[in-house]
């Protein structure tokens, strides 16, 4: 759950920025705040556990990929490059995780 926690705070921050770009009435700004508090929350509770490092990459890459998903659905263009970068990004972000073990206090935690 761990890395569930840092999965969903991307998700918020996803919320977040695409908040601060669209956010129109007070209701959309309370949920932007929300999304703000959510996300820096979840991701504050798994640095306890987590590598700081890869953690922070982890949450970044997933927010900027999501965000410029987002964007896509939401009207930018859609280029071919931006895809593949995505990917290479994905990757690197799948890579980190994957070659970071747990220190043996953390699996405790």
């Amino acid at each position: 759950m761990k890395w569930g926690n840092v999965l969903i705070a991307a998700v918020f921050e996803v919320g977040w920025v695409m908040g601060l770009k669209y956010a129109d009435s007070i209701l959309e700004w309370s949920a932007t705040i929300v999304c703000i508090v959510v996300s820096f929350y979840l991701l504050l509770k798994a640095t306890t556990v987590l590598p700081v490092g890869t953690l922070y990459a982890v949450f970044t890459g997933l927010g900027t990929a999501g965000t410029v998903i987002v964007g896509m659905v939401m009207g930018e263009p859609v280029q071919l490059v931006k895809l593949l970068l995505i990917m290479v990004l994905l990757s690197g972000v799948l890579g980190l995780k994957l070659t970071t073990g747990e220190k043996k206090g953390e699996a405790e935690s």
